[in-house]
């Protein structure tokens, strides 16, 4: 079971750093998430895509692997009131009501995934 999770931490890792990648090749697409009250969306685009690569490559090196799986989690906490909020409104920024109560879970799942990746580099220092 360990060996599963350490194949799904690396592989949510690859899958982050992905999506950080994206938010500079496809500012527009992460725009409609940054919430309204939020001053500078397109910098926050940027800034959040940083983060995600920098936590993603992070926890593919041994010693930063427990810095890289703590910033994936609070990172996944972080998105969570985006994915709650898009749950709730008329027009979610994801497209349809559907794909916001599919996605709602699955974040959640990530965050539980983003912890068990905490706990395993923890254990592995």
């Amino acid at each position: 079971m360990k060996k599963l999770f350490q194949i799904l931490g690396f592989l949510f890792a690859s899958f982050i750093i992905y999506g950080g990648v994206n938010h500079f090749l496809k500012p527009d697409f992460y725009l409609p998430f940054v919430p309204d009250f939020l001053p500078y969306a397109r910098p926050i685009v940027y800034v959040s895509g940083i983060f995600e690569i920098v936590f993603g490559a992070a926890y593919f090196i041994p010693q930063f692997r427990t810095t890289g799986a703590w910033g994936i989690l609070l990172l996944m906490l972080a998105f969570l009131p985006l994915h709650i909020m898009d749950v709730l409104i008329d027009a979610p920024a994801i497209g349809s009501k559907t794909a916001a109560y599919v996605r709602l879970p699955v974040q959640l799942l990530f965050i539980a995934l983003s912890w068990k990746m905490k706990e395993m580099a923890k254990s592995d220092t």
